[in-house]
């Protein structure tokens, strides 16, 4: 009975639902071991095979690493770029605070092609904001959003320091967004964005241009952001 279901859970989910209590509480932290697959075993009264399956579950997922040689250790947290989810979601997905840093914030008037992509008159007025994003005590990523100042009167630095802009949108000005369209491409840090990422200078980043989308279907972000390529993952379905 042991190795086999309790209470309607897997013996390899209980594993799994063990090592995140942990992670969560913060006992286990990243670049910390977690028990060998023998401890786990010995441990939850299962066999090796369903300990071994745990981990490598958990890897799947990003959760973990394995480094031949060396055991399983908890791995950096990283973003997985399959949803339209705000940084501050994606982090609490991890059980990790997220907090942002405001670099800037300031209206526009002079930025017509990012006008023409939000669908406005070439000489709007542009809230720009500049945000390095941090989580775990280390810089993740510089994004700048571009939002159209006379729809969001009062939004410049208001909340987003500790606050989710997605969130910001939606209980203060019942906008709810749906869904982007991306431009993807990679560059390399410059001595700027390499200072505030806590990179070296010429480090391989992740560059990504979202416009973002209400439910209305109206544009409603323009979003250039500069990711840490250590951190973050792309993942792609194709289909035949």
């Amino acid at each position: 009975m042991a190795q086999g279901r309790r209470n309607g859970t897997p013996a390899y989910q209980r594993i799994q639902g063990a090592i995140l209590k942990r992670i969560e509480a913060g006992q286990l932290k990243p670049g910390d071991a977690v028990s060998s697959e023998r401890e786990l075993a010995r441990i939850h009264g299962v066999s090796l095979m369903t300990a071994r399956h745990a981990l490598a579950t958990l890897e799947s997922e990003g959760l973990v690493e394995r480094r031949r040689g060396a055991g399983t250790f908890v791995a950096p947290p990283k973003i997985h770029f399959n949803k339209l989810m705000s940084f501050t979601e994606q982090m609490a997905s991890r059980g990790l605070p997220a907090c942002s840093k405001i670099l800037s914030s300031s209206i526009l008037d002079d930025e017509p092609d990012i006008a023409a992509r939000l669908a406005l008159p070439s000489a709007s007025r542009l809230i720009r904001i500049e945000r390095t994003r941090q989580a775990a005590d280390e810089p993740f990523a510089l994004e700048t959003a571009y939002l159209s100042a006379e729809q969001f009167p009062g939004l410049t630095r208001a909340g987003l320091e500790r606050g989710s802009l997605f969130s910001a949108l939606q209980q203060d000005y019942g906008v709810v967004l749906a869904h982007a369209d991306e431009e993807i491409d990679a560059t390399a840090a410059d001595p700027k964005s390499a200072e505030l990422l806590n990179v070296a200078r010429g480090a391989p980043l992740l560059r990504i241009r979202q416009l973002i989308f209400s439910i209305t279907g109206k544009p409603t972000i323009y979003m250039l952001g500069l990711y840490r390529s250590d951190r973050h993952t792309l993942l792609i379905r194709r289909f035949r």
